[in-house]
């Protein structure tokens, strides 16, 4: 499965906006330099009071569709 790595640091600010469904997607880089539009429900489980500050490890299908999104160490 192909993946991308990459390092999320949003606002908890940025995130009201998401949770309160007035932004669909997050345009994220990864570690090597690609973009990626994720839909914002894929990181509904990270949200914390403080925002979302970590690496993930993102997969996805053949087609380029997100699949998972893993948190790393």
């Amino acid at each position: 499965m192909p993946s991308l790595e990459p390092d999320i640091a949003l606002f908890a600010e940025y995130l009201r906006v998401v949770y309160q469904g007035h932004a669909n997607c997050i345009l994220l880089p990864s570690r090597d330099g690609r973009r990626v539009s994720l839909p914002a429900h894929h990181l509904r489980a990270f949200f914390t009071h403080e925002g979302v500050y970590a690496s993930f490890e993102l997969g996805f299908s053949v087609a380029g569709e997100p699949l998972s999104l893993r948190r790393l160490g």
